[in-house]
């Protein structure tokens, strides 16, 4: 399974956030730094409104919602790349991950101690984005080494890679992270040995106060963070309160979005960071149904329609046959299945079928 990890300097909410995220208090969120050390990880379900309106159609109650990962990686420090802090150790959870929530705060607090004494959201950005960057670098020089003796003997391929890895070292030198360099598909397979933390695409969290919630758009420190993240990471930037979203665990859902409403603010923080992280990692979801359950899955975009067998049981994607396939918005409006398949919607798809996102699927298989 794909995962996100959630990261920045210490004492910023991501732990908080982590709690929210997946409704308990697994990770510890106290008020000094270092308070995460071993990372924690959660699987999280993706809410989907599609779900309920399959389950109307097939008339099957139970909906069980796609899930993905996130990973609360501990705080990271300026001179991480060089072992401060954590440092080496926080650099090898990042390598696990698959796409990075960059927690920021943008909020002072005196009583919420900050590592370097006082909250600068675009400072802050640029301290881990640094120490990225500068173990980036090192993890260049390290391959490029690895490959000089192939490159000294005309190898083609080690010639194209160090080709890539010049091209990488300059960009990052221009402080510039590795995912906005534009290489084709081919090049970042040449580059995929080093293991780029840069590489991953990345999602801004600015962390704001309950109270910052009503006046987000005269919020400077907000403003600055989305700016940076659209000039410098190419990245899109999400507004949370993490500690609001962390205490509306403790009510039930009907409770919380009564108490949303009364903020003016009907949207969950925490719905939008996980629809916001399925996109980052570029999955697609398909569902299924059976006589008890309407079920949402998650593959990575180009996944097959075998693939997407496997994902339910590895004998599915053995035996495949095919798949019958019709897109849930055409089956929700025909109102039953028999109407869609009366009105052409049902199709039958083969194994190397690219799975598209809303496909509802019917594999046939033989073992």
């Amino acid at each position: 399974m794909l995962k996100a990890g959630i990261v920045g300097l210490p004492n910023v909410g991501k732990s908080t956030l982590f709690n929210a995220l997946n409704r308990s208090r697994k990770a510890a969120a106290e008020n000094y730094p270092f308070c995460t050390i071993a990372p924690n990880l959660g699987v999280v379900t993706v809410p989907d409104r599609r779900l309920e309106a399959l389950g109307a159609v097939v008339k099957i109650g139970r909906c069980v919602p796609a899930t993905i990962e996130f990973l609360d990686i501990a705080g990271l420090v300026q001179g991480a790349a060089k072992g401060e802090g954590l440092g080496n150790r926080f650099l090898s959870h990042i390598r696990e991950v698959d796409a990075l929530v960059h927690v920021v705060r943008c909020f002072e607090d005196p009583d919420v101690h900050h590592v370097t004494g006082q909250p600068d959201p675009l400072r802050d950005i640029e301290i881990v984005h640094t120490e990225l960057a500068l173990a980036d670098l090192d993890a260049l020089q390290r391959r490029r080494e690895k490959i000089s003796r192939d490159l000294k003997s005309g190898d083609p391929q080690a010639a194209a890679e160090a080709h890539v890895l010049d091209r990488l070292q300059a960009h990052l030198n221009a402080g510039r992270p590795a995912v906005t360099l534009p290489l084709t598909r081919e090049e970042w397979i040449l580059a995929g040995p080093s293991h780029l933390l840069t590489a991953r695409p990345i999602l801004l969290v600015a962390n704001v106060r309950e109270g910052d919630l009503p006046g987000l758009e005269a919020n400077q420190r907000v403003a600055a963070v989305r700016a940076y993240g659209r000039t410098h990471q190419a990245c899109d930037t999400l507004v949370v309160a993490a500690q609001l979203e962390s205490d509306l665990i403790d009510l039930s859902p009907e409770e919380a979005a009564e108490y949303r409403q009364e903020l003016g603010e009907p949207r969950s923080g925490v719905d939008d960071l996980i629809q916001h992280a399925v996109t980052l990692l570029n999955l697609r979801t398909f569902f299924t149904f059976n006589d008890t359950e309407v079920r949402a899955w998650t593959v990575p975009a180009g996944a097959t329609a075998a693939q997407a067998a496997g994902r339910i049981h590895t004998d599915f994607e053995r035996g495949f046959i095919k798949a019958e396939t019709v897109h849930w918005e055409h089956l929700v409006q025909a109102g039953s299945v028999a109407q869609a398949r009366e009105a052409g919607h049902y199709r039958i798809e083969g194994r190397d079928y690219e799975v598209r996102d809303g496909d509802v699927l019917l594999f046939r298989f033989n073992v």
